[in-house]
């Protein structure tokens, strides 16, 4: 007879876990002394770290469409308020020559001569691209009344320097043709090009004229692009000024009207540009291009010219808006590319060339805001703790028959419109409707007496706490179906009273139902603006009705960013506090 010897016991990690891929890569580490191999002769090592890298790319690719979707759906538009809420470009944008020449502005008074200039500059190329308007409507959040100023101005910038062009083309027609423009500032190379795709594009005209057909027609049809315009040296080193706002012209026009520069007479503030350059200092040796001899002509008449200064134009014959410095101080405060503005704004504060200052007493809401939405919604939280957990434990602890019958009753509401609740509660609450009329007819109040229970916090609170109220009880009674009730009875007959059994054995276990409810009824409340601003009237609304209003109505939407920002790290910060006092781990869902 043999003894049989038993088997060795796993030592180590797979005593208890069994073999698994790290174990067997500690393994082959151990193996110093020979060699081990997989299947395949490969290293065992590195056939293991390829298998653990294709398992991993594998279970990445299963959650690739949900991480996408965050992406796109949650992640994406957050980064992009967050990207409104301090971004202002468009004064920087729409506005450069007169955004460099206001960092010379002390504030006090109005600013010089050439800051006129360069505003006339900008608001004339904002005009013809339509962009007037949009700085307007941006300027105006801070201060009212510039949306309308800069609307004026569009209509009458076209009239800037409209003396020195008439007086140019009196001195002589050629002024007038825009063929002399073209061969006084572009650059000889380009019209020649020009030239070239001129004569092309009218023999491919001719050639569709003469077409047989309509397909033969559009087959001929000339799509080559003009030769985009190019500035003469000589101009932009003889006439600074010139060049550039008549670079500034020729782009324009193609890119807005499809037009060329070849086909166009200049802007008026093209003349009051080659006025400037002509009357500050220009030689007739500093050019010498082919409308030398004209140019000299009209630098030797300019000293003649009657002058109109840019800054008498904007104050006297425009609005004399320009010459207010509060103007002027809310272009200069909000020239950066970032502000803090709108977040100084939502949190009643303004941002002037001065500093940051309170706003006025009268126009202080957004403090008010916030702590009404956060004293609301805690009241609307607690409201709903107080009404579900009654019914959420008796729904727990009655036969499945009946529970499930009373439990149809609770999701009754989401089988209705979330705006018929709400006008539902609208007709019930109001001083004619059934609620004081019920109260009038059983003796509790007075006729003359109705209760204000509409249009006021009071109405919010209970027309939300209704709606929300699923929200609380669902948790509540998922979690208490699963606490067993036998604790209660072994509690009960040791003694405990049922008040003991239930405060020290039942209700210790329905804490994570409670947490689970209560971020989901805080969380939504936090959030809503329908049943507020249909029941809530002027001090029942939210912070989030202010944020719709931005976004829908005054398209203030840098402020509606900054708003929602506050809003979403008060939410965070909460979160925060109630992971610290609460700990996130006690929250179930059952």
């Amino acid at each position: 007879m043999t003894d049989s010897v038993p088997p060795a016991r796993a030592t180590g990690p797979d005593q208890f876990t069994g073999a698994t891929p790290d174990n067997a890569i500690r393994d082959a580490d151990r193996a110093k002394a020979g060699r081990v191999l997989a299947a395949d002769g490969t290293p065992l090592k590195r056939s293991l770290n390829r298998a653990l890298r294709a398992q991993k790319l594998r279970a990445l690719m299963l959650i690739a469409p949900l991480l996408i979707f965050i992406l796109i759906t949650f992640i994406a538009p957050i980064a992009d308020m967050l990207f409104r809420s301090v971004e202002n470009d468009i004064v920087s944008q729409t506005l450069p020559r007169t955004v460099v020449e206001l960092d010379r502005w002390d504030g006090e008074g109005t600013p010089d001569e050439e800051t006129y200039r360069a505003l006339a500059a900008d608001l004339m190329v904002a005009t013809e691209l339509k962009n007037h308007t949009r700085l307007g409507s941006r300027l105006n959040y801070e201060t009212t009344g510039i949306s309308s100023l800069f609307r004026k101005t569009g209509r009458d910038i076209d009239e800037a320097g409209e003396i020195y062009m008439d007086q140019f083309v009196a001195l002589d027609a050629a002024w007038e043709e825009p063929a002399t423009w073209v061969s006084l500032m572009a650059d000889p190379d380009w019209i020649a090009a020009q030239a070239d795709w001129s004569a092309r594009a009218k023999e491919a005209e001719a050639a569709q004229d003469a077409a047989a057909t309509a397909e033969e027609a559009r087959a001929l049809e000339f799509t080559e692009p003009e030769p985009r315009f190019r500035l003469s040296g000589t101009a932009r080193d003889a006439l600074p000024r010139t060049s550039r706002i008549y670079q500034q012209f020729a782009s324009v026009i193609r890119s807005e009207d499809g037009d060329s520069p070849t086909q166009e007479q200049p802007w008026a503030i093209v003349y009051q540009a080659l006025y400037e350059d002509l009357s500050g200092g220009f030689t007739g040796e500093s050019y010498d291009g082919a409308q030398a001899r004209l140019l000299s002509r009209a630098a030797d008449a300019v000293a003649a010219f009657d002058t109109l200064p840019v800054k008498e134009f904007f104050i006297e014959n425009v609005d004399e808006d320009w010459g207010d410095p509060e103007v002027w101080g809310t272009i200069k405060a909000f020239s950066s590319p970032y502000t803090a503005g709108y977040f100084l704004s939502a949190i009643d504060y303004q941002l002037t060339p001065q500093g940051i200052e309170p706003q006025p007493d009268d126009q202080k809401i957004y403090a008010l805001l916030f702590k009404r939405t956060m004293f609301m919604s805690l009241t609307i939280m607690f409201s709903c703790v107080l009404l579900g957990y009654p019914i959420a434990f008796l729904l727990s602890n009655l036969p499945l028959r009946t529970s499930n019958l009373l439990l149809i009753l609770v999701l009754l509401p989401f089988w209705t419109s979330l705006l018929v609740r709400t006008s539902a509660w609208k007709v019930l609450l109001q001083q004619e409707g059934v609620i004081n009329a019920i109260l009038v007819w059983a003796g509790a109040i007075s006729d003359v007496g109705r209760l204000q229970l509409i249009n006021n916090q009071t109405g919010t609170i209970i027309a939300m706490t209704h709606i929300l109220l699923p929200f609380m009880i669902l948790p509540l009674y998922s979690v208490m179906k699963t606490i067993p009730p036998q604790y209660v009875r072994a509690a009960k007959s040791l003694g405990a009273t049922n008040w003991t059994a239930f405060w020290r054995v039942y209700f210790p276990q329905s804490v994570p139902g409670i947490g689970a409810g209560c971020i989901l009824v805080f969380i939504l409340s936090i959030g809503y603006y329908i049943t507020p601003e249909i029941v809530g009237g002027t001090t029942g609304t939210f912070i989030s009705n202010r944020i719709a209003y931005h976004i829908s109505q005054s398209l203030n939407w840098g402020l509606a960013a900054a708003l929602g920002t506050i809003l979403l790290a008060l939410v965070l910060v909460l979160y925060y506090l109630y992971d610290r006092i609460v700990g996130i781990d006690n929250v179930s869902l059952g």
